[in-house]
């Protein structure tokens, strides 16, 4: 039987768990801080040339020009299906 998340529980990790924190303390990514800037190794080609924004709560490489949220980061750097990227966020979070 297929396993289903609300809307509400799908939103609020999208847009309330913060990408730094996803990339820095949760995935312990490797970043760069430059000219103040957070950048962050893209999981997917390996640049730096990439940037968050806290108003969208989105990653962005700019080399291979995709977007991540929250779980979708954790599914490109973790290689996990969605539900299995949605239950880490959820369970190593407050959100509930």
């Amino acid at each position: 039987m297929p396993k289903y998340f609300s809307s509400d529980l799908l939103r609020t990790i999208r847009n309330e768990i913060a990408i730094d924190w996803v990339i820095i303390s949760l995935l312990k990514m490797e970043v760069k801080n430059t000219c103040g800037l957070l950048r962050f190794r893209c999981p997917l080609c390996f640049s730096f040339h990439t940037a968050t924004k806290d108003e969208t709560n989105l990653a962005r490489c700019f080399d291979c020009k995709n977007n991540f949220n929250p779980i979708d980061l954790v599914m490109a750097v973790d290689g996990r299906s969605f539900i299995e990227a949605v239950e880490f966020l959820e369970n190593n979070t407050s959100i509930k």
